[in-house]
């Protein structure tokens, strides 16, 4: 009751919020509920002149709500399948990943972009967009507006990608007899599940193959989720070696440890073994659609809290990180096909 006195006005407030960006999200896939929620938040945030009833929901949700998305993500692996069906695209799933990440810390040093922001979009675009964002955004202690910078870079890019990667697709001469092709540049080179399926989906149909490509594309993304939980980790490791350093104390890695992680590989391991026992997937989907509705509603108090000034005027160095990350791994993805002979 007490837990309701303090946060209830906060929710209800972000889940006002999530409810329309979540179904908007549905309508305009490419560009998803969470960045509805986030674009709501801010405009509706320059209209709450009192806010201090709010306050603690909002934080809740954006801290809390947030970690309880990644663990529900869990419910949609059957590592099994993943693991088996993701193995051909594994080697250029790391290599992109490195990529990514390599270009982001390089620039990081040479634009001076804020360490946290360099992370989100380094990671958001090598693994998988908002989800993996979500999972960081907790372990390095980022604030609301660094989530909000990341999630517009990440959005921009997924719009570009699936609007110009099937034309590109065809540019380069990808087989359009079968979905393995285009599926594995999807799955690697797309960072966000809206933008994957929505890529994938538009070259089922350019080319009649019914949903070859983008059972391919997804079962790749899903391999890619997998590697939320090394990074976590070794961010958590290097954000204690960090504080250690700054602050001259013994800093123990239990104490910025994301233990939703183990949570998230929890959920993996039960998705995998009810599925070998025989239970359909299909038992999984409404914790999955709970998974999405919980980020697009952390994603509204991450807007609520957005100094859109401060967005707009620091926006475009992280802006160009994202587009390094992006050519870097379509380049590093199409490069890799082709020499594993997939294209």
């Amino acid at each position: 009751m007490e837990f309701l006195k303090e946060n209830g006005k906060g929710l209800l407030l972000c889940l006002g919020l999530a409810l329309p960006a979540f179904f908007l999200g549905k309508v305009f896939p490419v560009i998803g509920g969470p960045v509805f929620a986030i674009l709501g938040g801010i405009v509706l945030a320059l209209f709450l002149k009192e806010r201090s009833a709010f306050d603690a929901g909002i934080k809740f949700t954006s801290k809390k709500i947030l970690q309880y998305a990644v663990v529900l993500l869990g419910f949609g692996m059957n590592l099994e399948v993943v693991m088996e069906t993701g193995k051909q695209s594994l080697p250029i799933i790391v290599c992109t990943i490195t990529t990514s990440l390599v270009i982001a810390y390089v620039l990081h040093r040479i634009m001076h972009i804020p360490g946290k922001i360099s992370t989100l979009v380094g990671v958001g675009s090598s693994i998988c967009g908002g989800s993996a964002i979500a999972a960081t955004a907790p372990v390095i202690d980022a604030d609301e507006e660094e989530v909000a910078q990341a999630i517009s870079v990440i959005f921009l890019f997924n719009i570009l990608a699936a609007l110009i990667f099937p034309a590109l697709g065809g540019v380069l001469g990808f087989s359009t007899a079968s979905g393995e092709t285009f599926g594995i540049f999807a799955g690697t080179a797309v960072n966000d599940t809206s933008s994957v399926t929505a890529a994938a989906s538009t070259w089922d149909s350019m080319y009649q193959l019914g949903n070859q490509t983008l059972d391919k594309a997804v079962t790749v993304k899903l391999t890619r989720t997998l590697a939320i939980i090394p990074i976590t980790l070794v961010l958590a490791f290097l954000r204690a070696r960090k504080a250690e350093g700054e602050n001259g104390d013994k800093v123990s890695l239990k104490q910025v440890f994301p233990f939703f992680i183990l949570f998230f590989i929890g959920a993996s391991v039960i998705t995998t073994l009810a599925a070998s026992a025989g239970a359909p997937m299909e038992v999984f989907r409404p914790l999955k659609t709970l998974s999405k509705f919980f980020i697009v509603m952390a994603m509204g108090a991450i807007g609520l809290n957005t100094d859109v000034v401060k967005l707009i005027k620091t926006g475009g160095r992280p802006l160009l990180m994202g587009l390094a990350c992006w050519i870097g791994i379509t380049g590093v993805t199409l490069g890799m096909q082709h020499m594993m002979g997939i294209w």
